[in-house]
């Protein structure tokens, strides 16, 4: 579980032989994927409407390739179900990247959490807890909230 993603990261992201091919945009894509399966999977019922949310959210904020899109979908969600730890994908984003690039992906997972239409209490307070540990100060937690769920209005 924990192997496929660090693989990624070494080989794709990482780069330990620094020739400047490295993207570490590639690891955000996992990380931010994973998360976003974590929250549609959050209330033990897993809607088709998440997981098309999670793909538009991954498309929209991305703009992969459809093959792309579909692989990192894939790996995405294994990693999410066999993980044991939400901190082997926050601390990757934490030693990676923005807080900019982090208050994104909060408003990513509110957007899948609002997805059927319904705010689950385990999906808000798995969302909290990302928010945490992803060091996303509460004031912008809440004004990402509402701001989600003013345009889901």
């Amino acid at each position: 579980m924990l192997g496929a993603i660090q693989k990624f990261f070494d080989t794709r992201i990482r780069n330990p032989v620094g020739d400047g091919d490295a993207d570490p945009e590639l690891g955000y894509q996992l990380a931010t994927a994973a998360l976003l399966f974590e929250v549609a999977r959050a209330d033990n019922q897993v809607q088709a409407t998440e997981v098309a949310a999670v793909e538009a959210a991954i498309n929209k904020a991305f703009a992969l390739p459809e093959a792309e899109t579909q692989s990192l979908l894939a790996l995405a969600r294994t990693e999410a179900e066999e993980a044991t730890s939400l901190y082997q994908f926050t601390r990757l984003i934490n030693d990676h990247f923005s807080a900019q690039q982090k208050f994104h992906v909060v408003e990513l997972l509110w957007r899948v959490a609002l997805a059927d239409g319904d705010l689950d209490k385990y999906e808000e307070h798995l969302i909290r807890k990302l928010a945490d540990l992803l060091y996303v100060p509460h004031r912008q937690l809440i004004q990402t909230k509402l701001r989600v769920l003013q345009e889901a209005d």
